[in-house]
């Protein structure tokens, strides 16, 4: 992710206010916490290979500590948890992300003759654009749809990487701040407690 246009600290400054509800406050912030993660539903080598897909689809060379995404879907899979609803062609959660974890596995062989982690990082792009356009090489994919699986797992990756509060600052977002509600709703209109772009910014 490049750096962000609106000021460092924005969202961590306002989450010690009284605008954000004690009980968003502790969930945001354990957040920012490190986490020491072992693998509890994937095996090491799965594990790794989802951390090395989401460091691809959500890149973070400017961050020093990467907001770990791989670490919720571990979780989450392991206690069985859904959104409540997938689609009728991909099969529940845990043999969805099984079979497609595997069909990536399989087209960076057939593509490259390497796992997808030892790939460079072009090579593992072109991996991801295969399946996102379901033409990625692999048994797998004959059973399982590609594209789908692809949407369902970006999807997820989407909604952890922007329920983090460096995410939420990069973009200048502070809806968790709703204690007092929101009055300025028309186009362009901000609330005091809304962080304004800065004028400049290094890319």
């Amino acid at each position: 992710m490049s750096a962000s246009p609106y000021p460092e600290g924005t969202v961590r400054a306002l989450l010690a206010t009284e605008l954000v509800t004690e009980a968003t406050r502790a969930a945001l912030l354990a957040r920012l916490e490190p986490v020491v993660h072992e693998p509890a539903y994937f095996d090491a080598a799965t594990y790794e290979l989802l951390r090395t897909v989401c460091a691809r689809i959500f890149p973070q060379p400017d961050r020093e500590e990467p907001i770990e995404l791989a670490i919720a879907i571990d979780k989450r899979l392991l206690e069985g948890r859904s959104d409540g609803w997938r689609y009728d062609a991909l099969p529940p959660d845990r043999e969805t992300y099984r079979l497609g974890l595997g069909g990536i596995q399989e087209s960076a062989q057939a593509m490259y003759q390497q796992d997808f982690t030892q790939l460079s990082d072009q090579q593992k792009d072109a991996v991801i654009q295969a399946i996102q356009e379901a033409r990625a090489p692999g048994a797998i994919w004959e059973t399982l749809p590609a594209g789908r699986f692809f949407e369902e797992m970006l999807a997820e990756m989407t909604e952890l990487y922007y329920a983090h509060p460096l995410a939420q600052e990069e973009i200048g977002y502070v809806g968790m701040a709703d204690v007092p509600g929101w009055s300025r709703i028309e186009l362009g209109e901000l609330e005091p407690r809304e962080p304004e772009k800065n004028a400049e910014i290094n890319r």
